[in-house]
C-alpha cells in the first residue's frame, strides 16, 4: 500500500542524516577549507613571531643595553633630532598631498572613461614594482640643476634636488599608490543612487560630495593616508639619492641609522630605530582610532 505524499515526506525527513531528531531540527555540518581555529591560530602566531615579534624584541633588547642617559644621548642628539624633523615632516607633508591627489586619481579612474585608461591604471602601480633606488636616480636626473626639469626651475629660484623638497617629491612618488588602491574599490562600490537622490532633492555637487560621498570613503582615505605615511617614514632607496644627505639639513633617519651601523655603533642605531618605531606605532594607533570613530559615526562596524 502506498503512503500519502505527506507521510512519504515525513518518513524521508526522518531517514535523512541531516535530520536533527523528533523536533525536526536540521543540523548542517560546514566543511572548512583551513584547519581548526586552534591550529590556524598557532600557525599564525608562529609566523608573526618569526617575522615580526622576534626581530622587534631583538631591537628593544639591543637598545636596553644602554643606560637611560646613554639612550637619551644616542636617540636625541641635535643631529638625530634634525633627522626626525626631516623624516616625519616630509612624510606627513607627502602623505597629505597624496591624500588629495590620490582621491582625485581614484575618482578619475572610477567615474570616467577615456582613451588610455588602462595604461594610466597600470602606471599607478609602477612605484610598487619599480626598485626604489631606480626611482631615486630617475627623480634626481629629472630634478637636478642640469636635469630635464630642474634646469628650468633653478633659474626661477626653485631647487628641489638635494633639498628637503626633493625628499617630499620622492615620498609622494612612492606613497601615491597606497591611497589610490585603497580608495578605488570603495568608490566603485559606492551607491550612485544616493547621489542621484540627493541631486534630485536640490543638493549641489559640493553638498553631495561632503554629505553623501565623503562619509563613505573617509575610512578608506584615512587608511590610505596611514599606509602612505608609514611607508614614507621607513623609505630609504628613493630618498637617499635626491636628499643630498646633508647633516642637520636633509639627512633622513633611516640613513642616520645606517651611518651608525657602519660606525659599529649598534646600540646607538638600535636606540634611534626604537624611537622611530614607537612614534610610527603611536601615529598609526591614532589614525586607526580615527577610523573607528568615523565608522561609528556612519553606523558601520569597527571590526
Amino acid at each position: 500500500m502506498s503512503l500519502p505524499p505527506s507521510s512519504f515526506a515525513a518518513a524521508s525527513a526522518a531517514a535523512s542524516p541531516l535530520h536533527g531528531g523528533p523536533q525536526g531540527r536540521v543540523v548542517l555540518k560546514r566543511r572548512r577549507v583551513l584547519p581548526g581555529f586552534g591550529l590556524t591560530l598557532g600557525f599564525s602566531l608562529l609566523y608573526l613571531g618569526l617575522l615580526v615579534f622576534i626581530p622587534l624584541a631583538a631591537l628593544f633588547f639591543k637598545a636596553s643595553g644602554l643606560s637611560w642617559g646613554e639612550f637619551v644621548t644616542a636617540a636625541f642628539s641635535p643631529r638625530v633630532m634634525a633627522s626626525y624633523r626631516v623624516t616625519f615632516g616630509s612624510s606627513l607633508f607627502a602623505a597629505v598631498i597624496n591624500l588629495f591627489f590620490g582621491l582625485l586619481v581614484a575618482w578619475v579612474l572610477v567615474r570616467y572613461q577615456f582613451p588610455g585608461k588602462k595604461i594610466v591604471d597600470a602606471l599607478v602601480d609602477l612605484p610598487f614594482a619599480l626598485p626604489t633606488a631606480v626611482a631615486g636616480i630617475a627623480l634626481t636626473a629629472l630634478l637636478a640643476g642640469n636635469g630635464w626639469i630642474g634646469q628650468y626651475l633653478e633659474p626661477l629660484g626653485i631647487q628641489l634636488a638635494y633639498k628637503p623638497a626633493g625628499i617630499v617629491v620622492a615620498l609622494i612618488f612612492i606613497g601615491l599608490p597606497f591611497v589610490v588602491r585603497t580608495v578605488q574599490p570603495v568608490l566603485e562600490d559606492a551607491e550612485k543612487e544616493l547621489e542621484e537622490a540627493a541631486a534630485s532633492l536640490g543638493a549641489t555637487r559640493l553638498q553631495i560630495f561632503v554629505k553623501v560621498l565623503l562619509p563613505t570613503i573617509a575610512p578608506a582615505l584615512l587608511t590610505g593616508f596611514a599606509m602612505a605615511f608609514a611607508r614614507s617614514v621607513g623609505e630609504y632607496g628613493s630618498v637617499v639619492f635626491i636628499a643630498g644627505n646633508m647633516p642637520m639639513v636633509s639627512e633622513i633617519t633611516p640613513l642616520l641609522i645606517l651611518v651608525k651601523l657602519e660606525q659599529f655603533d649598534y646600540a646607538g642605531a638600535s636606540a634611534v630605530a626604537v624611537v622611530l618605531l614607537i612614534v610610527s606605532f603611536i601615529l598609526l594607533l591614532i589614525i586607526n582610532g580615527l577610523q573607528a570613530w568615523q565608522r561609528r559615526l556612519t553606523g558601520g562596524s569597527t571590526q
